[in-house]
Formats: structure tokens, sequence, C-alpha cells
């Protein structure tokens, strides 16, 4: 390995826990614990606030930027069929899209996670939970949407939609339509798809699901027809016994 490159990739002793393997038993049922109250969090703080449309994307854009601007326009053509939009909550395509429902009327709401740095949440939310674990927040981010926007992001964002795209390939999650925005920016990502096809990797039927274009009248127009023929919407009730109330 390139000694530069091995050298940027190191990780510090007291952070690098990933290869320690089982750890106490005792430790094991807190973690799993700590992962079930993140689930309750999380769905306590969502129940009511869809139905949703998720859009996923980079937290690097700011507001001059033709993608913010087009996750803005996205966030706002959702709130006007009456849709929630959905985010992780933090700052570039995550602000933009909350932004677009926020200011227009709409209902806006976030899955916010605990990082480091660049994942504060954003201004434009009616509602968010702070989630701990990227994989329950993953979850949250699916369970509540009727259909997902992928805005040009990075590694988060490629994990986001390929995990969305496996999840209707095997069925896990059914008929939910998945647009990909920006053409320029996923031009190899898509023709990286269309070989998998050609090589019978993945089929033409995982594909039927997913639109790709720059175009976000038709991205909003694909989601609802998918809505449409396959979905009906549930009004659900907040219990009392439970402390559960709109907001």
């Amino acid at each position: 390995m390139n000694k530069a490159l091995a050298w940027n990739i190191k990780l510090e002793p007291k952070k690098g826990k990933y290869l320690e393997g089982p750890r106490s038993r005792w430790h094991e049922l807190e973690f799993g614990i700590s992962v079930l109250f993140e689930f309750i969090k999380g769905f306590r703080q969502l129940h009511f606030v869809g139905p949703c449309i998720t859009v996923f994307g980079s937290a690097r854009f700011d507001e001059n930027h033709q993608y913010y601007k087009m996750a803005y326009e996205a966030g706002k053509k959702i709130s006007d069929e009456g849709l929630t939009v959905l985010t992780g909550g933090g700052p570039g395509i995550m602000e933009a899209a909350n932004r677009g429902a926020f200011e227009n009327g709409g209902r806006s709401v976030g899955c916010n996670i605990k990082l480091p740095q660049e994942q504060q949440p954003n201004k434009y939310m009616h509602k968010w939970v702070t989630i701990k674990y990227f994989f329950v927040r993953k979850v949250l981010l699916v369970k509540y949407s009727y259909g997902f926007i992928v805005m040009p992001g990075g590694v988060g964002t490629m994990d986001e939609f390929f995990e969305t795209l496996t999840l209707i390939q095997t069925a896990t999650i059914q008929n939910f339509p998945l647009v990909l925005i920006g053409k320029e920016y996923y031009k190899d990502i898509w023709e990286m798809l269309q070989k998998m096809m050609a090589q019978n990797t993945i089929s033409n039927v995982d594909m039927d699901l997913v639109l790709f274009t720059d175009n976000i009248d038709d991205a909003v127009e694909h989601i609802k027809f998918y809505i449409r023929e396959n979905y009906k919407m549930r009004k659900l009730k907040p219990l009392k016994l439970l402390m559960e109330r709109f907001t």
C-alpha cells in the first residue's frame, strides 16, 4: 500500500474500536437496549408526520449551488402535493428540501444523526429527531416514506441509494418509486447500473421504479403515479394512553 495513503487512513488507537470483536455480555446487552431505545424514540417522534417523501443528498452544498436550488424546488413541489418532506435533517441538500417545504406552507421534518462535524439540525423543520446510530436512522428514513428522491451527494448518499434500491429489489419494500436526480453527476453510476443489467447481475424489473432525471416536475409526477397506483394513505389517531399527540 502507498505509504501516504496508509498514513491518511490510519486511525488513532483511542478511536479504533471497530475491530475489537465480541465484548462482554453486559456491554452487548447495553448496546442492544440502546438500539431499542433509539428505535422507540424515532417511532414516537415520527409516527404522525407522514405520508412522507424522503430526500437524500449531500450536506456540503450551500444555497448558491444549483443542486441546492433544485432540492429546494423538489421540497416545494412535494409539499404542494400534500406530502411531508423528510430528510436527514442536516445542512446542504437536506436543508434545501426542508426549506422548500417549510417556506411554502408544507410539512417539513428530519431525522438527524450525531456526528463530530457537519451534521447540525437545520432551521427549516417543524419537527425532528436526533439518532445515535446510522442504521437506525436509515430504517426511519425508509419506514415513513412512500417515495425517495436522491440528489447529488457523497458516500453516505450512495449508501442510502443502494440500500433503498436493494430493499426494492428484494421486495422488502414494494413498488416504492426511487428518483435519481443529477444526470451529469450520476452519469457513471447510471452506466454501471446499465452494465449490471447487461451482465444479468440485476434484472430490468429491478430498475423499473428508478427514474433518472434532472426534471423536478417529472420526479414528483413519477412518485405521484406510483402512490396513486399502489398505496392508500391511512389516517392515524394518537393514543392518550401513550401520551401521543399531533405536532
